[in-house]
């Protein structure tokens, strides 16, 4: 047994008694702020494009999108996926020797290059290498924030000082699509310059942000070049840590949350844009000639006819919910062990997505998505705070860094397979080309149809109402196995969380 000992000898699993929230709120430094706002800047950046990139993917080309399959959306997805939460692996340990700040700028240049490469090159190819671009500074970014929050916080204020830098996050994840909504409806490439404006505010915050820690890694860095500290090259410091135990098993049982998770946001707002009736909610809310106020149709995430809610709309709210009610949350929370709060949050999202698979009411939905926040919020905060914990001292971006790992195996995989699974259990635009067939149409003329305008071409063609045609397609599919195969592959990630924690409580036993 003393083996195990000594493997876990850097890592600190004790858990430390937190302050009450509003102890811990006053308790939070001026830097703390300073990195709540640059990561507010560039998630309202990052969620312009990442919530509305699946339906600018499958919209036509005639409309400014990409006109692509979902097949090849989730090549680009996949991509994207990969790059950006394993590059963390190694800037993280980058930026515990490089600096902070010095990562941080460098990220948003990176980031603002890949929105107006998105932008000037709308093909297939020139999304996918601005995702890559983002997917990069992305990398390369957090790492450098969360670094900083670990630092400029203690153990006694920890659980809070994460809850509430995740409500940022959701604000930023709040404002971004909104942006999105409202700037496509012009043109799908004002998304990008808008995105590329808003993350530039960064550099003015950068005026204002000194690192923590600062003076310490300067003297170990001269420690180093006098030869009085031996520092293992980067990437074998990485691989010891990553060789632990309590790291690799976390990397494993959280990887089906992520899959999971990454679902909602990649696949949702196709499977909203062409099953869900949404008008049904302005309807409830405003009567039959939904609302003009242009204030409301913008913070509801509506059309511009305000008699509908768009996509992006209904998914924020879920960032609705985390930046008005995460922090209570994690004042719960705070109370349980991690990995009870965790395993209690993926539950309650493997519950949402059956509820999305079981119906297409508008509603129902809504419960879903307002289902999956709670069970984020149990879960997302507390996987940062678990890890800056038990990082040995000088690793904690680096650990922060492996954060990304389980949701980069997840992400990748949700990528590649999620739009598939959809594609192949719930495409309106497979199942449009398959009742075309039906209905006598040439097999030359099917073929003969641009990518994104099957539904479109069937409404022409049979004179039916869309609507009562999306009623039938409906019926006649088994749309819900894609959003019950996923939940199964939560159910398996939150069987591994409940072993999990239990292995870790006879660790912190002994």
């Amino acid at each position: 047994m003393s083996d195990s000992k000594d493997t876990y000898a850097d890592n600190d699993l004790r858990e430390v008694k937190q302050l009450g929230m509003w102890a811990s709120i006053a308790s939070l430094s001026y830097i703390f702020w300073i990195v709540g706002g640059m990561e507010l800047v560039e998630r309202i950046a990052y969620y312009g494009v990442k919530a509305s990139a699946g339906l600018y993917a499958k919209a036509p080309t005639s409309e400014g999108g990409l006109g692509i399959s979902l097949s090849d959306y989730g090549v680009i997805i996949a991509i994207w996926a990969f790059m950006q939460t394993f590059i963390p692996v190694f800037t993280g340990g980058i930026s515990d020797r490089v600096g902070y700040k010095e990562t941080i700028f460098a990220s948003t240049v990176i980031k603002i290059a890949g929105y107006l490469v998105m932008a000037f090159f709308p093909s297939f190819y020139g999304f996918l290498i601005g995702a890559i671009l983002l997917a990069g500074g992305t990398g390369i970014f957090k790492p450098g924030i969360q670094g900083t929050l670990v630092l400029s916080t203690g153990r006694q204020n920890t659980s809070m000082a994460w809850g509430i830098f995740y409500q940022v996050v959701n604000i930023g994840g709040f404002l971004g699509p909104l942006v999105a909504v409202h700037m496509r409806q012009l043109s799908w490439d004002n998304v990008f310059y808008a995105c590329a404006a808003i993350i530039s505010l960064n550099f003015l915050f950068l005026l204002a942000y000194k690192e923590p820690g600062k003076e310490e890694r300067m003297e170990r860095n001269r420690k180093i070049k006098s030869g009085e500290i031996h520092q293992e090259a980067l990437w074998k410091d990485a691989w010891h840590e990553l060789k632990k135990p309590v790291v690799i098993y976390y990397m494993l049982v959280f990887a089906g949350f992520w899959f999971l998770f990454n679902s909602l946001f990649d696949v949702l707002p196709i499977h909203i844009a062409e099953w869900v009736d949404t008008s049904v909610i302005v309807t409830s809310l405003f009567g039959p000639e939904g609302t003009s106020n242009g204030i409301l149709q913008f913070w509801l995430g509506l059309d511009n006819t305000g008699t509908k809610v768009m996509p992006e709309g209904m998914l924020n709210l879920n960032a609705g919910m985390i930046m008005t009610t995460c922090f209570l949350v994690a004042a719960l929370t705070a109370k349980y062990r991690i990995t009870t709060a965790m395993l209690g949050g993926c539950l309650l999202s493997i519950i949402a997505f059956v509820v999305i698979g079981a119906t297409n009411a508008a509603w129902m939905i809504v419960l879903a998505i307002a289902m999956f926040s709670f069970g984020e919020m149990m879960i997302s905060p507390k996987k940062n705070e678990f890890m800056g914990n038990i990082a040995p001292e000088g690793k904690k971006a680096m650990y922060l860094g492996f954060v990304m790992l389980p949701q980069g195996i997840g992400w990748t995989l949700e990528g590649y397979f999620g739009p598939k699974l959809y594609e192949m259990y719930a495409s309106k635009e497979v199942f449009s080309l398959e009742l075309l067939a039906e209905r006598g149409m040439s097999a030359s003329d099917i073929s003969a149809i641009p990518q994104g305008e099957a539904f479109t071409t069937l409404v022409a063609y049979t004179g039916e109402p869309a609507k009562e045609l999306t009623t039938l397609l409906y019926n006649t599919h088994n749309i819900g196995m894609a959003w019950y195969i996923i939940a199964a592959i939560g159910t398996i990630s939150a069987v591994g969380i409940y072993l999990y924690g239990k292995w870790l409580l006879k660790l912190q036993q002994r």
